[in-house]
């Protein structure tokens, strides 16, 4: 009976830890769509599973993004599927892991003249 109460407090320690970074950087982010507009300094941390996005304008977050393989959360709206997100504020023609593969790269340049859009993190 002790061990099955150490495994199960041990268990359940385990399931609330955090999720550990990979890594962690300040850069420059520009963010250019029809409907989204950001240039200032921000922090790209990336997770296993997961890539967190936040651009600051005068000390506030400005933007805040989760972004996952299959959907992207921001904290002004409910996580929404990667597609809808390419539709809303990219554009449909990209794929559906478009933006946390872009983000996965090391130095993102992304030019889209036909659609408007510039992401480029410095």
């Amino acid at each position: 009976m002790k061990y099955l109460n150490i495994f199960i407090i041990l268990l359940f320690l385990s399931a609330c830890s955090t999720k550990q970074k990979i890594s962690s950087h300040s850069k420059i982010i520009i963010f250019k769509t029809p409907v989204l507009k950001f240039y200032d300094k921000g922090f790209i941390t990336k997770y296993d599973d997961m890539i967190h996005l936040q651009v600051f304008e005068i000390g506030q977050i400005a933007l805040d993004l989760k972004i996952y393989k299959d959907e992207v959360c921001q904290s002004t709206f409910e996580c929404i599927s990667s597609k809808e997100f390419n539709q809303k504020y990219l554009n449909s023609s990209y794929s559906d892991d478009f933006l946390y593969k872009l983000f996965l790269e090391n130095n993102i340049t992304f030019k889209d003249k036909e659609n408007g859009i510039l992401i480029k993190v410095k």
